[in-house]
C-alpha cells in the first residue's frame, strides 16, 4: 500500500513522505544524511537542512544555516525564527516567501536582543546598543538598519518590501542566507551579561 501510494503522489509528495521519516529521531537524521548524498549526486534543487527539504544547494550556505541552527539552548528564539523561515521557503505546495523573509529578519532581531541584553529593543535599537558597547562597527550597523528597514516608522524599507506582491523564492532565499550570515557573526560577540561579569570588580 505504501509503495503504491509513494509512486502515485505528485513530485512534492515524495519530499513530504521522506520528510516525515527524516523527522523521526536518530534513524531519521541518518536517513537525512543518506538522502542528501543522493540529492547532491543527482544535482537536485533541494537539500535536507534541519530535517526539512530546502531549496538551498550551496555547500557554504548549507553549513552557515546548520551553524546558525546549532546551540539552541543559548539561542533558542533565533533557531525558532530560522526554522520557521526555512519551513515557509521549503513548502513545496504553498511557499510563503513574505513570511519567510519576516522570520529571517526576526531571527536577526532575536539574536541582537540576546547579545545586547535588551529583550525589549527593536533591531535598530539593539544594534545601536552593540555599537555603543564597542561590539559593532557603526557602518555595519547602518547597513543592516537600512537593509531591513527597522528605522522609526511604518514607512521603513521593511514595510515597503513586505507589501510587494511579487516576492519570489530568490528574494526569500537571499534574506534567509544574508540573515543567517549576520546571525552567525553576532554569535561571535560576547553577550552583555558576559561583558558585565568580566568587567565587574
Amino acid at each position: 500500500m505504501v509503495r503504491g501510494e509513494f509512486f502515485q503522489v505528485p513530485w512534492y509528495g515524495v519530499y513530504d513522505f521522506l520528510e516525515f521519516f527524516i523527522a523521526m529521531s536518530y534513524a531519521g537524521r541518518q536517513l537525512g544524511v543518506s538522502v542528501n548524498e543522493v540529492l547532491a549526486d543527482e544535482l537536485a534543487a533541494y537539500r535536507v537542512i534541519n530535517q526539512q527539504f530546502v531549496p538551498v544547494t550551496n555547500e557554504q550556505e548549507i553549513a552557515a544555516l546548520e551553524e546558525a541552527l546549532a546551540n539552541q539552548d543559548a539561542f533558542a528564539p533565533v533557531a525558532v525564527h530560522l526554522s520557521a523561515a526555512i519551513s515557509h521557503l521549503g513548502n513545496r505546495q504553498n511557499p510563503d516567501y513574505r513570511n519567510s523573509i519576516k522570520e529571517s529578519i526576526s531571527a536577526v532581531e532575536a539574536i541582537a536582543k540576546i547579545i545586547s541584553g535588551n529583550d525589549k529593543a527593536k533591531l535598530g535599537d539593539a544594534l545601536a546598543e552593540l555599537e555603543r558597547m564597542g561590539r559593532l562597527h557603526g557602518a555595519l550597523r547602518n547597513s543592516y538598519a537600512a537593509l531591513y528597514g527597522y528605522t522609526s516608522g511604518a514607512d521603513g524599507i521593511r514595510h515597503a518590501l513586505m507589501n510587494e506582491p511579487n516576492l519570489t523564492k530568490d528574494d526569500a532565499k537571499y534574506f534567509l542566507i544574508v540573515c543567517t550570515a549576520f546571525v552567525n557573526y553576532l554569535k561571535t560577540l560576547p553577550c552583555r551579561s558576559i561583558l558585565h561579569s568580566t568587567t565587574s570588580p
